[in-house]
């Protein structure tokens, strides 16, 4: 029956991730220098523990918006780049094994959490989608098509980006703003990941209600992606071309992003 319902077993679901991102949040974020004692493995570099720590808060902020939400079509093109994120993830710590902390509590609930977070996540998605209406909701607009490819276009780009710190992550740390270690590289790889399915679900779907929510996580996830590029400016190599390209596509994104989502709002808000 497609009555836009999200099932109570997502609800569970979301509502048991919640805490543990807002945990690994608050010790990648403020707790940044103590990851060897507190996180799954040492960051040795503060921007990769943070730009992880900005992916969960986003994390947070979409979880609770499934837990306590009403319309499933206005969360369901989330789970998908979740599912992406947390497959990626759980590659890193198998390709990466002996680097983790294996005497740390955090490394066996890294581990429980990734090995079967993809695989619920999906299910989830698989069995909730059925719901889904497929049509634009009451006072629903639809995305102009221009901005629709521009999401196809930085989406793709991010996966290119993942699969190249996944395939070659020795490569990417000679060109990476910051110091990476294989294991980072192919963690921040994940994010990209994130970002990339992210952006080419949205463009796939033409509800603009489908897409608010999902925008709402990336804009909140990038002004913490800026805060910890503020904080950790020192540890960047400014002679590197990739370290401006970085820096001015998080910029860019978080001064467009409001842009488009408050005129799409008032032209959702319009009278007809």
């Amino acid at each position: 029956m497609r009555d836009d319902k999200i099932f109570r077993s997502t609800r569970y679901l979301s509502a048991a991730i919640f805490p543990f991102l807002l945990a690994a949040f608050y010790i990648l974020t403020l707790r940044t220098s103590e990851t060897k004692q507190l996180f799954a493995w040492e960051i040795q570099a503060p921007m990769s523990a943070m730009m992880l720590g900005a992916a969960y808060i986003g994390g947070v902020y979409f979880f609770g918006r499934v837990t306590f939400g009403s319309h499933w079509h206005r969360v369901g093109l989330g789970l998908l780049p979740i599912t992406a994120f947390a497959s990626f993830m759980l590659i890193a710590t198998v390709l990466h094994w002996d680097r983790f902390s294996h005497d740390q509590i955090a490394f066996y609930t890294w581990v429980v959490i990734y090995a079967i977070t993809p695989f619920l996540v999906f299910a989830a998605w698989l069995n909730n989608r059925r719901t889904d209406p497929g049509h634009l909701e009451v006072n629903d607009i639809g995305w102009p098509r221009a901005a629709r490819f521009i999401l196809a276009g930085v989406g793709t780009a991010n996966l290119v980006i993942c699969l190249a710190l996944f395939i070659q992550p020795a490569l990417m740390v000679s060109v990476w703003p910051w110091n990476l270690t294989p294991l980072t590289a192919r963690v921040v790889g994940s994010m990209f990941a994130l970002q990339g399915v992210f952006g080419v679900a949205m463009a796939r779907d033409p509800r603009w209600s489908a897409a608010r929510i999902i925008l709402e996580t990336q804009f909140i996830s990038m002004v913490f992606i800026l805060i910890a590029v503020v904080r950790t400016w020192s540890t960047f190599d400014q002679t590197r071309a990739f370290t401006w390209v970085f820096v001015g596509s998080i910029v860019t994104i978080l001064a467009g992003l409001p842009v488009l989502y408050l005129s799409l709002e008032a032209r959702r808000r319009k009278p007809s």
